[in-house]
């Protein structure tokens, strides 16, 4: 008796519902990838029909606009690649392209069409039974906005995700910025091609049923690579999915066999990443502690428990922007509950005006500056593409950054204290000034907030910084562009805690500097030495401070010291109130008296 797979398939951008070839060639793929395994098993597909949902969908033209704009925007580091600069205009963009980033757009903005598409999907599995949920690039996101909303729609079911922009920034911003498990789903199935330049992105998420299938391939004469077919017919899709369920028992049991797998083949539970730079190209800029700053680092780490195989270390011109960049990788991903992870930083930090979608200067983001940083966000290591990496970690994870630079202006003072910040050269400095007529000067802009009610919260100064507009390293602040209110409600509803917050050391407060300090004959950052100096303090006395403590310590000795620098802390709650996982010394072990012998009787 031959056995049926039954499929629903969701096409992905417009004309899904009038494309005659689209029927066939999906199940022809599905057929062809289960026939490789089990020739009995055929396949039943039903596709959704959801066009009209979108021609009869009212726009709201300033909304609409905004997030056309953002998701365009986004598509500069996920999938539009050099499809898309600052060079070219909106309307020089592939017509498929902004199909999508309009339907997209369409979809973010208004309450209604999402309400009306989950509604549409989910009346579609209530009058079937089925296996599989297949949804393709704009028909994943509406899946996954029901499937996250009703889980029981996606209950003992498989999803499949591909070409989809689930992970793209203003997706996650419309979901609170964090994208949650599917903990109902017999397994979560997501294809990714990081070739595919229709605005998709990869999806970090750390979950048992959650399996990732990398599908790269190239179409040739085919800019986009947003093919439906090609992602079904990958060799990795046909020996992942496809093999899974030609046994509905294998389908049940693999993703319990790939998380026994990560136990087996478990990396360290902890790492440590530690940058320094001392020699910049540009001798004006060039620090001296910054080498020393790192091997201080790394000592403190090791009697901290660290393993030196946990620790990596990287200097002066092998820290380039891909350098650290790769390197970030190794330490963040596959980031698992419970491991520990900490990132050192030692150099100039720098704040660069930016230009946001409609090309225009409206914020500024903080950054670190590795060896190769021209002012630019392609060699910089600025907060939208570190988010990428640390904003789905799970909550129960430490990830501490310890950052012994600033963002403040300054320069080397000869005579005096060197100070860890660039001032940026004249150019980038127009970005953010305008010329006042009325008092014959020069004046900083007024730049845009991306989030008023974030900026005007208790919160605000240390997300986006005293004038509402900066992007700080470490905040995620891209992934809460949602009013306060409904950033809140999507909060609740969704049941996370939104982005992952790493707990952030900051040498000094926004506006002021990082000094150097010199040791005798050896320099070091003066938060970097007083920080070390102050846990191994606690460690002799065998104490464990909390985080707070720490840093209150090192700033009361930066201020005995003579220096003009708080240290800044940042990080939830819980977390900074409990004693650092790492830092406790080993307490000595009490000498048992011995026990007196028995006399015989």
């Amino acid at each position: 008796m031959s056995k049926t797979l039954s499929v629903l398939c969701v096409h992905g951008i417009g004309h899904g519902d009038v494309d005659q070839n689209l029927p066939t060639s999906w199940e022809g793929a599905i057929q062809n990838g289960l026939a490789a395994w089990d020739p009995e098993l055929t396949v039943k597909c039903e596709f959704v029909k959801y066009d009209d949902l979108f021609d009869r969908s009212p726009q709201n033209p300033a909304a609409y606009a905004a997030a056309f704009a953002r998701v365009l925007a986004s598509g500069v580091v996920h999938g539009l690649g050099d499809l898309f600069s600052h060079s070219r205009g909106l309307f020089e963009i592939p017509d498929a392209v902004r199909w999508t980033a309009g339907m997209v757009a369409q979809w973010v903005t208004d309450e209604k069409l999402r309400a009306d598409a989950r509604n549409h999907i989910l009346a579609e599995l209530q009058a079937g039974s089925y296996d599989v949920v297949c949804a393709h690039s704009l028909g994943s996101l509406i899946c996954y906005d029901l499937f996250t909303r009703n889980p029981a729609a996606i209950r003992d079911k498989n999803f499949i995700s591909f070409g989809s922009q689930i992970g793209n920034p203003l997706v996650r911003d419309f979901f609170a910025g964090r994208l949650v498990p599917l903990t109902q789903a017999t397994n979560w199935y997501h294809l990714y091609n990081p070739d595919d330049h229709v605005l998709t992105a990869d999806i970090r998420l750390t979950a048992p049923n959650f399996i990732d299938v990398g599908t790269l391939f190239d179409i040739p004469n085919d800019p986009l690579n947003h093919s439906a077919v090609w992602y079904l017919s990958h060799e990795n899709t046909r020996a992942t999915v496809w093999r899974a369920f030609s046994d509905g028992a294998h389908s049940r049991t693999m993703a319990r066999g790939v998380k026994e797998f990560a136990k087996v083949s478990a990396k360290p539970s902890r790492r440590a990443l530690l940058v320094g730079i001392n020699d910049y190209p540009d001798p004006g800029n060039r620090l001296e502690g910054c080498v020393n700053d790192t091997f201080l680092m790394s000592s403190l780490l090791q009697e901290c428990g660290f393993a030196p195989g946990e620790i990596r270390v990287v200097l002066d011109e092998r820290a380039t922007t891909r350098g650290i960049m790769d390197r970030l990788h190794w330490l963040l991903d596959d980031v698992q509950p419970g491991d520990e992870r900490v990132l050192f930083y030692s150099g100039h930090g720098a704040q660069m005006p930016a230009y946001g979608p409609t090309d225009e200067v409206d914020h500024l983001n903080e950054c670190l500056v590795p060896y190769d940083f021209d002012w630019t966000p392609e060699h910089a290591i600025t907060d939208k593409q570190f988010s990428e990496l640390y904003s789905q970690l799970p909550y129960d994870a430490y990830f501490v950054g310890i950052l012994d630079c600033c963002h403040a202006a300054g320069m080397t003072r000869e005579g005096g204290r060197r100070v860890r910040g660039l001032t940026p050269p004249d150019d980038i400095r127009h970005r953010a000034i305008y010329w006042d007529s009325a008092l014959q000067v020069w004046r900083e802009r007024t730049l845009p907030s991306p989030n008023p009610s974030l900026a005007d919260s208790r919160q605000g100064v240390n997300y986006l910084g005293a004038n509402g507009a900066t992007f700080r390293l470490g905040r995620a602040a891209r992934l809460r562009t949602l009013p306060e209110s409904r950033y809140d409600a999507v909060r609740k509803t969704l049941k996370h805690d939104g982005p992952y917050l790493p707990v952030l050391l900051e040498a000094c407060q926004e506006g002021q500097l990082s000094y150097e300090y010199r040791d005798g004959a050896q320099s070091f950052g003066a938060f970097t030495f007083n920080l070390a100096a102050a846990l191994r303090q606690d460690r002799a006395a065998r104490r464990n401070p909390t985080f707070a403590q720490l840093l209150t310590d090192v700033g009361a000795r930066l201020k005995a010291m003579k220096y003009d620098q708080t240290p800044n802390l940042i990080g939830a709650k819980k977390i900074l109130t409990r004693e650092i996982p790492w830092a406790a010394a080993a307490k000595p072990k009490s000498k048992s008296k011995p026990k007196p012998k028995r006399s015989a009787a």
